[in-house]
């Protein structure tokens, strides 16, 4: 059975206006994991590589990175592997797209009997057939960020006779009653469903998903390295192995990682620490140029602790490709009586404290957590605003 490697939201040429002076290191990542996914591609010996959209992050990229994706996609021709293209929502095929200015089957040097090895799917070409692998890939796309439609609206490829497998792409969102329910570009399960296509490859969410719609498999590949510096989920390409369509098995889908970039997320409790060089300390502990470590501390902080987010990710910005310290600590609880009864905070403290008890007699531990971490902040906050971090 044909093996199809996908990929999406690779977004080559992103700013990263967040990272400052690492922004040109993370787009440099960008393209070593796509050069990684060629890698793979080559090394598995795939019959076509599917790339479903955002290839680049927007349409206004210099020619020499168009040249660098081309030289790319040229290693993948001279093996005689096809590469098919459908542009997303930041390298849209409207007027100004990078796929209408410059030709990558050109840029790669292919002479014309070749030029069929790199094809962008457009409106006025939705289709391929890729007759070695016996597949037809149908790009369901529009010349606008924002589809008039649904790109499945009224399609169905099961009377397409042309090859043996039917592959779609589409860069948008499937929509999920009660969690996403709009986007720019969006379809249903139920028109995956009727589509009557084997696999669906899929872009748009940078995190891995993978499901099933009627007898047609559907996979979000997720991004090859991470765009934003919080996004978690990404980092692999898919290796996707057809299946017989006669025989109702759905296809192989494999996640191969590419990325280099990792996550880690730290809980810190304040009331355990004695000073900020001390959590400095720790922290370098984790120390990774490859992490992005995000400290949170909570808890309540003693008053003799002198903390400031900002110095600590200065002082480890060279540790980390990205350090964040979020402050949701509290200070201490001020000393002396209970306000008076008849005030707001008298009241509020008093109203708290009988919830609190009401929940501890139910049983309900969970409630009566909450209920004295609310008691707590809203103490400090009537005390002296001042001393709260709200993060």
């Amino acid at each position: 059975m044909p093996r199809l490697l996908h990929m999406a939201d690779v977004h080559l040429g992103a700013r990263h206006r967040d990272l400052g002076a690492a922004a040109q290191k993370q787009r440099d990542r960008q393209f070593a994991a796509f050069r990684r996914a060629i890698d793979v591609a080559i090394e598995r010996g795939v019959d076509a590589v599917l790339i479903a959209g955002d290839l680049f992050d927007s349409n206004a990229q210099p020619r020499r990175l168009a040249d660098k994706v081309a030289s790319e996609l040229r290693r993948l021709a001279d093996r005689q592997i096809p590469t098919v293209i459908i542009p997303g929502t930041h390298d849209c095929y409207d007027p100004t797209s990078i796929y209408r200015a410059l030709d990558l089957a050109e840029l790669a040097g292919l002479p014309d009997g070749a030029r069929r090895l790199i094809t962008v799917l457009t409106p006025a070409q939705p289709d391929v057939v890729l007759e070695a692998a016996d597949i037809v890939v149908f790009g369901r796309l529009f010349d606008t960020k924002k589809a008039p439609r649904s790109p499945l609206a009224g399609f169905n490829a099961a009377d397409d006779t042309r090859a043996r497998h039917r592959v779609g792409m589409i860069h948008g969102t499937l929509l999920i009653p009660g969690v996403v329910e709009a986007d720019d570009v969006a379809f249903t399960t139920d028109e995956v469903a009727a589509s009557g296509l084997h696999y669906l490859a899929l872009g748009h969410w940078h995190s891995f998903k993978q499901g099933r719609a009627g007898t047609t498999s559907w996979a979000y590949s997720g991004a090859p390295e991470p765009v934003a510096v919080d996004q978690d989920g990404a980092g692999q390409v898919l290796v996707v192995e057809l299946a017989d369509p006669h025989s109702g098995i759905p296809p192989s889908i494999e996640a191969v990682t590419v990325g280099k970039t990792h996550f880690r997320g730290i809980d810190v409790d304040a009331g355990a620490i004695h000073s900020q060089a001390e959590l400095v300390r720790e922290l370098r502990a984790y120390a990774d140029p490859d992490t992005v470590l995000e400290v949170r501390l909570s808890g309540v902080a003693p008053d003799q602790l002198d903390l400031h987010a900002d110095e600590i990710e200065k002082e480890l910005a060279d540790q980390f490709l990205r350090i964040k310290v979020r402050d949701g600590s509290v200070a201490q609880l001020p000393d002396g009586p209970l306000p008076p009864a008849e005030t707001i905070a008298g009241a509020f403290i008093r109203d708290l404290q009988s919830r609190i008890q009401s929940s501890e007699a139910a049983g309900d531990v969970s409630d009566a957590a909450e209920l004295h971490e609310v008691l707590h902040l809203g103490r400090v906050l009537l005390d002296d605003p001042a001393r709260v971090n709200l993060v």
